[in-house]
């Protein structure tokens, strides 16, 4: 099977933008303010939220580096698609909001998470295309 390398740069620059939201959020975000996060994550009620912090932490360094590479790509963004359904329920549950304002900015991060859900369950689908570890191992097996 030939190889487009066009279809190879455009698979790798998308799974980079994909995954960037997620590595950004955990190193960039969760790790520096772990407590803070860890304390916001209490008071919107998430069960033992150290535990589901470092968990979600994992989640997002694993399944973001896994989408970049292209290597299990599939369980990589299964991670993620955990990740972003916890996060959607507990934090953008935009109907239980009674001020119109907070009610339309929680809708709109409901939609990205939904938006990046579909994402994920496209990967999961397909895989990660061409210029990917996983395509690589295919390729010479």
């Amino acid at each position: 099977m030939s190889q487009n390398p066009l279809a190879g740069l455009t698979s790798l620059a998308g799974r980079i933008m994909i995954a960037t939201i997620f590595l950004m959020s955990a190193v960039g975000n969760k790790i520096p303010q772990f407590n803070n996060v860890a304390g916001y994550m209490a008071s919107e009620g998430v069960p033992a939220p150290q535990i589901m912090l470092a968990g979600a932490i994992v989640f997002l360094i694993a399944g973001s580096l896994s989408v970049i590479l292209g290597f299990k790509t599939r369980i990589g963004a299964g991670l993620l698609l955990v990740f972003l359904v916890l996060a959607t329920y507990f934090f953008h549950d935009f109907w239980t909001l009674e001020d119109a304002q907070a009610q339309q900015a929680q809708m709109i991060q409901f939609m990205k998470n939904l938006a990046l859900m579909g994402t994920m369950l496209f990967l999961m689908a397909n895989g990660p295309g061409q210029m990917s570890l996983d395509q690589r191992k295919k390729s010479r097996g």
